[in-house]
């Protein structure tokens, strides 16, 4: 382990300035906190924060950013606190330790939700200040060369995946590709050893085909960039195996078809000698055509910038030459660590100057859940970019596939939700079209037009998607809102009770629902009943006493003596009730089945749920209806409806049902997708005829696709 005076002394080499005492109070506290605990891997627990610390240093950050990393975990894991850190060393090391902290000390429902809910915490607190970030990617590095130590496989894989999935790119999106390139090959060792083990393989054969290439193409550049008066260090790499392997799946090509398995970087003083370098390299070596990106004119969203091309080297190989000045490869290398401003003054220190972290920012905000947030999430970050233009030359950086709806959110929110048309280079295209690097893209909008649940099919951004699904949700609930009062208003008016907001908003109290328009929307959803909201507002009130005038309903158990129900071949004092696997209404051709400790249960003869007694023929009864127009009583048919996902489809449907003289009494969705909706609804009605009428009118209206009875 590093001893005290050592960190120090490291900080104050880079950064004379820095708060010795706060170091050493820092590395104290820390160390007397963990105390006796140990790792997996029998190290002591110090042991851990000590070396994010080490990991800090050598990208020079400050000295608050130190100690930070020292105290990182002391609140997760020991008995201090954030207060105690307050106390000791001040508001700002107290929050960025409380960023860091993982919420582990909260009971969630699953490891996702967890997750997420982490997530969304660092999120936040790295959008105040983005040395959080830092500090948390180092302690993320840390624990992924330590990974090996846990014995447990499934939990060393799920935090590989989190490890690929979240902090590796949120490494690339400041620029730390170093960083990067070690989570994702630590990550890729975990998920996919023999993969690893393949490519790893496949490069060393490479290497002993070639053995002298590296140091022929070194030599060739050096020579020519002499040759031609510019100044210039050469280096090659070779890719990392996850890389090599991201590509032949995203690609869908052999490891013999990649050309950038090797590449060397020009490094030259200032960026008219890149330009320069790269005509002489193009004039030196033919050039493969589509391999040229200018990353100087048009950074990434990560602001790397530098030139990339790709050649014909030395023995016919397929080489990949980057060139870039010193301090754009400085960036490239340590991101926003390269350029740190916080020795000067406070100015930079907020995470959200960067446009993708806003971007994360609105996406949380408009999330409906946590998992949801973070599904969003992981598509902001882990994309490749194409870039794009406004009609006024304003540059925007998408996923690649992105389409002109991506493109209008991006811009704004109300562009997004106003989009009607888009002209890429001054034609006309779908809103479903892929957008290329290079495009100028002009969004048509309009006042009136509002996110199609169809745009989802097709968008690839989180924010977009993110936007979509909010509209959703708000249309969705507008609607369960709207049938939630037409079915409350006629519960209300059908048993002669008073019903007026004063009223709603107590039994919103007691059902402890927020107000009277969330108490519709559930009611409408299906989440509560009409009956729960009387049974909330009049707690006396006995729900069997229907109004004077109205019919009875029969449905269900609730009618449990023989000629309660006009029904013959029921002896006298039999328990009787109607199933409510298949609702039978008075007039279908229907059968008893004596179950014991129940009574008679009544079925439609075409009930699937008769299949279960065919070899039991003694239970069965022979059963019709009486002739009987002195019962006025109404019945509960169940149908199941496929509906057109649209603004009003419900209010349309509760409105036909009321017009041809039934009654909506339960409503349940049961699938939902951006086109249609499936629901089954509970219909009063007075016999089979009255029910077949509204089968009829609903299968002609144009917003319900399919219509049919349920019959068990």
């Amino acid at each position: 382990m590093i001893r005290q005076f050592e960190l120090v002394e490291t900080v104050k080499a880079y950064d004379p300035d820095a708060d010795e005492t706060l170091l050493n109070r820092a590395y104290v506290f820390a160390m007397k906190a963990h105390g006796t605990q140990t790792r997996a891997s029998g190290d002591p627990y110090f042991s851990h924060p000590l070396e994010v610390a080490g990991i800090l240093t050598s990208l020079k950050l400050d000295g608050d950013t130190i100690a930070t990393a020292l105290l990182h975990d002391v609140v997760e894991d020991t008995l201090s606190t954030l207060e105690e850190i307050e106390e000791l060393f001040g508001t700002k090391i107290r929050e960025m330790v409380d960023g860091v902290t993982k919420l582990s000390k909260i009971e969630l429902q699953t490891e996702s939700v967890r997750q997420a809910e982490n997530f969304r915490k660092f999120l936040l607190a790295m959008s105040n200040d983005i040395r959080v970030l830092l500090v948390k990617l180092a302690d993320r590095l840390h624990n992924m060369r330590t990974l090996h130590y846990i014995k447990k496989e499934e939990k060393r894989r799920r935090i590989a995946l989190e490890t690929l999935e979240i902090y590796a790119p949120l490494a690339e999106r400041i620029g730390m590709h170093e960083m990067k390139d070690e989570l994702e090959h630590l990550a890729f060792q975990q998920l996919d050893p023999e993969a690893m083990q393949s490519i790893t393989a496949r490069l060393h054969y490479l290497i002993e085909q070639n053995p002298t290439l590296e140091m022929d193409m070194s030599e060739a550049l050096k020579g020519l960039m002499r040759k031609n008066g510019l100044e210039a260090d050469i280096s090659g790499r070779i890719k990392r195996p996850y890389s090599i392997w991201r590509k032949m799946e995203r690609r869908n090509i052999s490891f013999e078809e990649l050309s950038d398995v090797m590449a060397f970087r020009i490094i030259v003083n200032d960026v008219d000698a890149c330009y320069r370098a790269l005509g002489v390299v193009h004039q030196e070596f033919a050039m493969i055509p589509g391999r040229f990106k200018d990353y100087i004119s048009t950074p990434k969203r990560n602001y790397y910038r530098s030139l990339h091309t790709t050649v014909i080297g030395p023995h016919k190989r397929r080489l990949e030459i980057q060139i870039r000045t010193r301090r754009m490869h400085e960036e490239a290398e340590l991101g926003v660590a390269a350029h740190w401003q916080y020795k000067q003054s406070a100015d930079g220190v907020e995470g959200s100057q960067f446009r993708w972290l806003r971007e994360l920012l609105e996406i949380l905000e408009h999330a409906s859940d946590p998992e949801e947030f973070l599904e969003h999430t992981k598509l902001a970050m882990y994309q490749e970019t194409v870039f794009c233009f406004t009609p006024k030359g304003e540059l925007i950086s998408l996923p690649r596939g992105a389409s002109p709806v991506d493109f209008a959110y991006a811009v704004h929110t109300q562009v997004g939700d106003r989009c009607v048309g888009a002209k890429v280079n001054g034609r006309m295209v779908p809103l479903r079209h892929q957008l290329q690097n290079g495009d100028q893209v002009e969004i048509l909008t309009s006042k009136g037009q509002t996110p199609s649940p169809r745009w989802e099919n097709f968008v690839v951004t989180g924010k977009a998607r993110s936007a979509i699904r909010r509209h959703m949700r708000h249309q969705r609930d507008a609607e369960f809102s709207q049938l939630g009062v037409t079915l409350v208003s006629k519960a209300f008016r059908r048993h002669g009770l008073d019903y007026s907001d004063k009223v709603l908003a107590e039994a919103a109290k007691v059902l402890k629902v927020e107000d009277a328009h969330s108490l519709y929307t559930l009611v409408g959803q299906g989440t509560l009943s009409e009956e729960d909201v009387l049974k909330a507002a009049y707690p006396g009130f006995q729900m069997d006493a229907r109004a004077e005038g109205l019919p009875k309903v029969h449905q269900g158990v609730e009618d449990v003596v023989a000629g309660a129900i006009p029904i013959q071949g029921v002896g006298d004092g039999a328990a009787v009730h109607l199933a409510d696997c298949c609702h039978p209404v008075r007039g279908d051709r229907i059968v008893g089945i004596r179950i014991a400790d129940v009574g008679v249960e009544i079925h439609r003869i075409d009930c699937r749920k008769l299949d279960l007694y065919d070899d039991r023929p003694a239970i069965w009864l022979d059963l019709a209806w009486q002739d009987s127009r002195a019962d006025d009583a109404f019945y509960v048919g169940r149908l199941r409806l496929e509906v057109v996902n649209e603004m009003g489809a419900l209010a349309n449907i509760t409105a036909m049902v009321a017009k041809a003289g039934g009654n909506i009494s339960n409503l349940q969705m049961t699938e939902r997708d951006p086109e249609f909706y499936t629901m089954l609804v509970d219909v009063e009605v007075r016999d089979v005829k009255h029910l077949t009428d509204i089968v009829r009118a609903l299968r002609v209206n144009r917003v319900i696709s399919t219509v049919e009875r349920v019959s068990g």
